[in-house]
Order: C-alpha cells, then structure tokens, then sequence
C-alpha cells in the first residue's frame, strides 16, 4: 500500500469508528490509529476488507493480547 492509501484508509476507518461509537464507547480511537500504524499487515488485510465491499469496524479489544477486533 501507498502512504496516501494508507492515509486515506486511516480516514475512512476513523470516520467509520466515530459513526459507530456505540459499538466501542470505551476505546480511543488514537491508540487504535498508532496500533495500525505500526502493523503494515494488518492494515494491508483491513484495506482488502474494505476495497472488496466489507465495512471493517472495530468492534472490540482483547485484553490479554492487545489486539483489537474489526
């Protein structure tokens, strides 16, 4: 992925997240950007997610790994 895809990407998941914020009241969404920030891959598989129709949204945050779920 470009820097602009990822970018954009960030954009659309951010607005996603704070349409959403019933699904996730107590996350916050900067920890979840600097999360995805760091892992290439797993920003590649949400933008495979997205650009063949899915809606990745996190919906949740596992504790004892420190992953979150879309």
């Amino acid at each position: 992925m470009s820097l602009e895809q990822s970018r954009e990407l960030l954009r659309t998941l951010k607005a996603r997240f704070e349409k959403n914020r019933n699904r996730h009241k107590e996350l916050d969404w900067t920890k979840i950007q600097t999360k995805l920030e760091t892992t290439a891959k797993k920003l590649w598989s949400l933008n495979e997610m997205e650009r063949t129709g899915g809606e990745p949204d996190v919906v949740g945050y596992e504790k004892k790994t420190g992953e979150y779920i879309f």
